[in-house]
């Protein structure tokens, strides 16, 4: 049974900084990409950022992009996503998603399985 659990959420002034965590359980880790999205209130759920297994290939949402880092710790099962110089508009529940596939590297939403519970980023401004 893969669990992903979110942490690190909450109330920042605009130009703040956040970091997410997500740790995972319930297979090997490494082997499977990890990617993170947000859902503000009454908008469509988007992507935010994605990693390989390895860590080894990175990509953003142009939203994000300089702004944000992800990464991941491979001995501690936990990918990050470091969040700076945040925007009110960067407000939202920010999930954590892995696919049910290994060795690939997921192209859309509907190619990640497994979902976290989400975590609020409320960002002031």
């Amino acid at each position: 049974q893969v669990q992903l659990v979110e942490s690190g959420g909450g109330l920042v002034q605009a130009g703040g900084s956040l970091r997410l965590s997500c740790a995972a359980s319930g297979r090997t880790f490494s082997i499977y990409a990890m990617g993170w999205f947000r859902q503000a209130p009454g908008k469509e759920r988007e992507f935010v950022a994605r990693i390989s297994g390895s860590g080894g290939n990175t990509a953003y949402a142009d939203s994000v992009k300089g702004r944000f880092t992800i990464s991941r710790d491979n001995a501690k099962n936990t990918v990050y996503l470091q969040m700076n110089s945040l925007k009110p508009e960067d407000t939202a529940v920010y999930y954590c998603a892995a696919p049910s596939v290994a060795w690939t590297i997921p192209r859309t939403q509907n190619d990640y399985d497994y979902w976290g519970q989400g975590t609020q980023v409320t960002v002031s401004s």
